[in-house]
């Protein structure tokens, strides 16, 4: 059956190569061009989403307000009528739909991180809202005061501690007057990432800690060890209400949590004083620059 359809297809297609059809709109660079396609935008933003069509077409539309900016929307395993929504809404020329099936945080997020041109890439989840585009604007300003700051999360800047073979952390305060404050990791989202930097130091996202948990953390430890920083600015971000990950991977996540959990203190219980060190610097530093 696959074989007679694939001969019908090439008849069709040759049929319409020889007489041009008219049916058939014929491709030009004017209509390329009119797309305004921009392959050196400042920011991309890559949001991950499963079966939450609805909420993404409410953050893509706010985020079109704003100019060189690239949208990749991770459509991970939705089903169809989310998966047909998605494509509907992501006609720009500078928007992208990836589909994948149930490859979750780890992979996705490395696989676009490559794939995004943006010199600042805002990892986001199907679930996060905000009421204006300050939130860019204030980390764009960050990395540029900044020049080693690698990453910048805007949920939670966590202080982590590594006992008994076991991860905790907990808030940290923000430090000074607004800004960024510099802290051992944050968690998605949202959770920038600098682009060059990330290419030169970091290069990926650690696959051992797939599919999900506590790769996010991993980053941001390495990202100290690698002579970088990482900051956290506060965003002020509201939820659209709960992420997939939450309605649909309760267990899974609980068993993420303990396994991956291990392989970090593993990885980094040994390194955390320096890592303290290293972040207790950067404050220091800054604190002395604003007071000059």
């Amino acid at each position: 059956m696959a074989i007679f359809k694939l001969f019908l297809e090439r008849i069709k297609l040759a049929v319409q190569k020889r007489t041009q059809a008219k049916w058939h709109q014929q491709k030009s660079y004017e209509t390329w061009a009119a797309k305004g396609y921009d392959n050196t935008p400042e920011v991309s933003v890559i949001i991950q989403s499963h079966n939450k069509s609805v909420q993404v077409e409410h953050i893509v539309n706010k985020l079109r307000k704003r100019q060189s900016l690239e949208i990749i929307v991770v459509d991970d395993g939705s089903g169809l009528t989310h998966t047909r929504s998605l494509a509907k809404l992501l006609t720009g020329a500078n928007e992208f739909l990836l589909h994948s099936n149930d490859l979750y945080e780890n992979i996705m997020y490395d696989r676009t991180l490559r794939m995004a041109n943006g010199k600042y890439i805002a990892l986001l989840q199907d679930d996060d809202d905000f009421d204006s585009l300050e939130w860019i604007d204030e980390a764009v300003r960050l990395f540029r005061k900044y020049p080693l700051l690698a990453i910048l999360g805007g949920k939670d800047g966590m202080q982590v501690t590594f006992e008994d073979g076991r991860v905790k952390n907990r808030p940290c305060a923000p430090s000074g007057e607004g800004g960024v404050t510099f802290v051992p990791v944050v968690n998605r989202a949202p959770m920038w990432i600098r682009k060059d930097l990330y290419e030169q130091k970091l290069h990926h996202v650690d696959f051992a800690f797939a599919p999900f948990q506590y790769d996010d953390y991993e980053l941001c430890l390495r990202a100290w060890l690698n002579g970088l920083q990482v900051g956290w600015y506060q965003v002020g971000f509201k939820s659209l209400g709960a992420g997939g990950m939450r309605l649909w991977n309760g267990l899974f996540t609980r068993q993420q949590y303990e396994k991956n959990g291990k392989l970090l203190y593993n990885l980094y219980h040994a390194k955390a004083e320096r890592i303290g060190q290293l972040v207790e610097e950067a404050n220091s530093q800054k604190a002395f620059a604003r007071s000059k």
